[in-house]
């Protein structure tokens, strides 16, 4: 469905700044900029990039 250019190191590094990010909507300041936190977490669990897309770049070791 999506083409795969996030690599591994990539993908855990997403998810874990997405889950921080998302976390301060609901503790810390509270405020809906937490929710920008969303974005890097689906790329990472979906492991493909729109930005990576546009520029041609990839994460992933070449098989």
């Amino acid at each position: 469905m999506f083409k795969v250019n996030v690599g591994s190191v990539d993908r855990a590094l997403r998810i874990i700044v997405g889950l921080v990010l998302f976390a301060l909507v609901f503790v810390g300041p509270k405020t809906p900029w937490g929710l920008i936190g969303v974005i890097p977490l689906v790329t990472g669990l979906l492991r493909s990039c729109p930005l990576y897309s546009m520029f041609g770049i990839t994460t992933c070791k070449a098989p």
